[in-house]
């Protein structure tokens, strides 16, 4: 396992930071972030210089890697969604995600990619993008919508879609979802509408504080189209056993989320025989009652969100050190130079974005996603 920055050879036009996971035998992982670096270039300019990195990577040092998930931060959907789709569809390779959540450098595009190697991909009639690898069935989605009248009927009918897409693959959203996003336009006003929806959607699922629920993320985010109010992510995994799927809770820490009415997990992770994946949640500064820990203070407010990470991380035993990338979100961008000197002094060599999106709760000044594997021997499971 190990990490690479390296500044591409284009007249120094972007920057590629690598999270290399090497499997011993099987399947290795791979999470790259690529930045444009001139905010003076044209949208164009910046994007081919994105893709023209990445397309060096996969003749390069990632020869043999497979994408399997994009996803494209824009700081303008409405003007800069069509040029993007018209060349990503030209080199589909993958499940495509684009949000306008803003790259708080300055720029217009920045670009996460996960990668596999050893698997097998297409593209199903539903739409999911399907990853296999011996017994597993990975079943990944980006950036569904709809246009139906509000964010509430929005996020229903989105959900009841996707469960339906689940159960033609044999899946159910209970037993196999592991990961969703929401990306919310207008998130202060629309949010609630989310939440309604997702709630009673997922007690018709047994999805229920008595059971369990799913690692997510809610943030503020565009669509190209500004009829549509939310826009969904999602990861499921058929082959896992409920054995394998653990959550997590770090309860002297954070409070279950249905004691302010949501339902998401903080984490899970999932054991496969030769490794463990953890998937964080959207996770900002809360403490274990569901009260906003340092109001207004955002370098205290990052201080809070990354012990709540790290508590997180160790109920999976695992650490900072594990992570393949980091999606960190500001309301305020007069924040940016603050958080980035931060994590730059903490985390100088973890693949990492930071992009402006407001956290579901407005005294929320910053909230961090990520996702991380170890190396775990698990005889009685098969290999990822």
């Amino acid at each position: 396992m190990n990490r690479n920055k390296q500044q591409n050879s284009q007249s120094d036009r972007t920057l590629t930071e690598i999270f290399k996971y090497n499997a011993e035998q099987g399947v290795s992982e791979f999470h790259v972030m690529i930045h444009a670096l001139n905010p003076e270039d044209t949208y164009e300019e910046q994007l081919n210089a994105v893709l023209n990195a990445y397309d060096s990577l996969l003749t390069g040092e990632l020869k043999g890697a497979v994408a399997v998930f994009k996803r494209y931060f824009l700081s303008d959907a409405a003007n800069q969604s069509g040029t993007l789709l018209a060349l990503a569809t030209e080199t589909s390779d993958c499940a495509l995600s684009v949000v306008e959540q803003a790259p708080l450098d300055g720029t217009k595009v920045a670009l996460w990619v996960y990668l596999l190697t050893d698997v097998q991909t297409q593209v199903l009639h539903s739409g999911l993008f399907e990853v296999k690898h011996g017994a597993y069935r990975h079943l990944w989605g980006g950036s569904a919508f709809n246009r139906a009248a509000g964010a509430e009927y929005q996020t229903r009918l989105l959900l009841n879609d996707y469960v339906m897409q689940l159960m033609e693959q044999g899946c159910t959203l209970a037993n196999h979802c592991m990961r969703t996003w929401f990306f919310v336009q207008n998130v202060d006003v629309n949010y609630a509408g989310v939440v309604k929806a997702r709630n009673e959607v997922f007690v018709t699922q047994n999805l229920t504080e008595k059971t369990h629920y799913i690692a997510s993320t809610g943030i503020g985010g565009r669509h190209a189209d500004p009829a549509v109010l939310v826009q969904m992510d999602t990861y499921a995994v058929q082959g896992v056993s409920a054995e394998q799927v653990h959550f997590l809770y770090a309860p002297h820490h954070l409070n279950p989320t249905y004691e302010y009415g949501v339902s998401f997990e903080r984490g899970t992770y999932v054991d496969y025989g030769d490794r463990r994946q953890v998937f964080i949640s959207g996770t900002a500064s809360i403490n274990n009652k569901g009260e906003v820990v340092h109001p207004g203070d955002i370098r205290r407010q990052t201080e809070r969100m990354w012990e709540n990470v790290e508590a997180l991380l160790k109920e999976a035993d695992c650490g900072f050190d594990d992570l393949g990338h980091m999606i960190v979100y500001l309301r305020d961008m007069a924040d940016y130079q603050v958080v980035k000197g931060m994590y730059d002094e903490r985390f100088p060599d973890t693949p990492k974005v930071f992009v402006h999106a407001p956290v579901c709760r407005p005294g929320w000044l910053i909230e961090m996603e990520c996702m991380g594997v170890k190396a775990c021997r698990h005889a009685e499971y098969a290999p990822f």
